[in-house]
């Protein structure tokens, strides 16, 4: 994809070293430590900027930075505000934690985290139930955690980059869920946002192919309802079109030898 030539890396792609792919292991297991913290705090009643200030603390206590707190991708949008993204139920991303927004019963929240760790970035999603919700959601939020595990397992050498994003579309759709195509997901090393990006739909057997040292971001969006989505007044919410549910699963993967291994993971 994006005039890739096949076996070649794209333009910009950079392949981490053994010394700093051990760095971003280590930034993986913050990332998975302080998420697992955050997850236990999801509750009827909570804000989602106390669940801010639960991250920026232990960002503090860990000692790493933010790449998520005055972030500006282009001089039109505003920097964004916060270290967590907070996305309830009709958001598909990016949603800013609020001491007015309140999680209630039924409730479905994405968490959206990143830390930096010696210069290097690991990122990581997840959605959640607040307290007790539906079946048809635990439904869709089964689905959209094993939607990334169906686009991890295709994260191989020799492998494509539009392999992982068929894996997802296939597995999405086939329990009739919509796949966001607004946003996807993208390269991680010393920046949050590198080449290449990896799209969550596709057709098998294209894009650049996958090698060794190669660390990319999975991170499928699924839509209850239509795929298309708008950003909000706040210049950074992503809601859906037709204000139904979507959820969010990340997590940051480096291709081996020996296949994927999730450095988000505990």
């Amino acid at each position: 994809m994006c005039g890739a030539v096949p076996g070649e890396l794209e333009r910009g792609v950079t392949l981490k070293t053994k010394a700093e792919l051990d760095i971003m292991r280590v930034a993986g297991r913050h990332v998975a430590e302080i998420l697992l913290e955050l997850t236990e705090a999801v509750k009827p009643g909570v804000t989602t900027m106390a669940l801010n200030r639960i991250a920026e603390e232990a960002i503090r206590k860990r000692k790493v930075k933010s790449p998520f707190l005055g972030y500006q991708p282009h001089r039109g949008m505003p920097p964004y505000p916060a270290s967590l993204c907070t996305s309830v139920n009709d958001e598909v991303v990016h949603g800013i934690p609020s001491d007015k927004t309140v999680l209630k019963e039924g409730d479905v929240i994405g968490l959206d985290f990143a830390i930096v760790h010696e210069g290097f970035v690991a990122d990581a999603a997840v959605s959640l139930p607040v307290g007790r919700v539906s079946k048809s959601i635990h439904r869709m939020l089964n689905v959209g955690r094993q939607s990334l595990l169906e686009g991890i397992f295709q994260t191989k050498p020799s492998r494509r980059i539009n392999d992982i994003g068929h894996a997802v579309q296939s597995y999405a759709e086939k329990h009739n869920y919509s796949i966001v195509r607004d946003y996807m997901g993208h390269g991680v090393g010393r920046k949050m946002h590198e080449p290449p990006s990896v799209p969550n739909y596709g057709e098998p057997g294209t894009g650049m192919k996958l090698v060794p040292g190669l660390v990319l971001a999975i991170e499928p969006m699924l839509n209850l309802g239509v795929k298309e989505t708008f950003v909000a007044e706040d210049g950074w919410t992503v809601k859906t079109a037709d204000g139904k549910l979507s959820v969010h699963f990340e997590h940051t993967i480096a291709v081996t030898e020996d296949g994927p291994e999730i450095l988000t993971k505990l």
